[in-house]
């Protein structure tokens, strides 16, 4: 069931030629950026740490240093969790009585402290505005250059690109979603936030599975009675006339959410919810199954599409593409490049 979640998904360009190429072949070819949500304030008993970190995952360098400053993991805040085989740039925070003074003075394998600021809080997850992306693409074909313009333009107009959920959400074997169904059937426990991480997997798979259903019936860019709909920088709400919604999605004005199962989250009408439950249904779940886990997973929407903003594209030498562009937080960048290569 995992490996069938990470591979067959549909182009939006199918009937545009990718670059081919291979991604990543170093660290440096993957450069992360996080955009804050909001900037530290200076003041506060908080610290807010910019770092920059290689060959690390997030939980790797927040272990470093809360080993170094002899602090709890636990009390570090992180907004966004960021891949190991990077480059990356990412705010955490600190607890008291931790100091700025400290912080850059850290000297860590594979971490550079770039700031530090107090603050009045704790940084939380999901306070990120976007992720800006530099990527290094190698052995890429013949007119890729041109090939990597005509799919991020296309990628680029409404709805945008699909919102999937790339591999490294499933885990190194792909089985997290798996894990997941475990918990689901009482079969399995482990501590409460690898339980968290496994419940989220089963969720993403469904939510690509819902995805791949909605693209494969030519509903990708349409609205349905009943969708709930994002509307962009605002709110959500049940579509009541999809003849007035559509419109707004194909203009950039709003886009269509899909399921993050769970007890809590808001559902769907009319065909709209027949679809998702179709997804359950085929999974051999029912939304009333999450209730055993609804105290670490309550269920949220998820936008189907996102916006791929600020792309540019620089050749490096006859094989070799730099191919960089911003996304909001929750995005990710393999799934774009995805588009742009089709290696597949």
């Amino acid at each position: 069931m995992a490996d069938s979640t990470r591979v067959n998904l549909p182009f939006l360009s199918t009937n545009l030629p990718g670059i081919g190429g291979v991604l990543r072949t170093t660290d440096d070819d993957f450069i992360v950026d996080e955009e804050p949500a909001y900037p530290a304030s200076g003041a506060g008993d908080h610290v807010f740490v910019r770092i920059e970190k290689r060959g690390l995952n997030t939980a790797q360098a927040v272990q470093a240093i809360a080993k170094a400053l002899r602090i709890r993991e636990r009390d570090i805040g992180i907004a966004g969790m960021k891949d190991r085989h990077a480059v990356t740039r990412q705010w955490i925070s600190l607890p008291p009585p931790s100091t700025p003074e400290a912080a850059l003075a850290l000297s860590l394998d594979d971490i550079r402290i770039l700031e530090a600021t107090r603050h009045g809080h704790k940084l939380r997850t999901g306070h990120v505005r976007a992720n800006r992306f530099i990527l290094r693409v190698r052995s890429v074909s013949e007119h890729a250059r041109e090939r990597a313009a005509a799919i991020l333009e296309c990628l680029a107009r409404p709805p945008g690109a699909p919102n999937w959920y790339g591999e490294q959400r499933f885990g190194k074997y792909g089985d997290n979603a798996e894990k997941g169904r475990a918990l689901l059937r009482g079969e399995q426990r482990s501590d409460r936030r690898m339980d968290r991480f496994f419940i989220s997997a089963l969720q993403s798979e469904l939510f690509n599975a819902w995805l791949v259903a909605r693209m494969t019936d030519g509903l990708y860019a349409r609205v349905l009675d009943g969708d709930v709909l994002h509307k962009v920088g605002g709110g959500m709400f049940t579509c009541e006339d999809a003849a007035v919604d559509e419109p707004r999605l194909l203009a950039g004005e709003l886009v269509v959410t899909g399921p993050m199962f769970g007890t809590k989250m808001r559902a769907p009408t009319g065909a709209a919810a027949e679809r998702e439950q179709a997804i359950l249904a085929a999974a051999g779940l029912t939304r009333e199954d999450f209730a055993k886990v609804a105290q670490i997973a309550e269920g949220t929407r998820r936008d189907a599409s996102i916006a791929v903003r600020e792309s540019a594209i620089q050749t490096l030498d006859d094989n070799s593409l730099e191919i960089s562009f911003a996304l909001p937080a929750g995005a990710y960048a393999t799934a774009v490049m995805r588009e742009v290569m089709k290696s597949e």
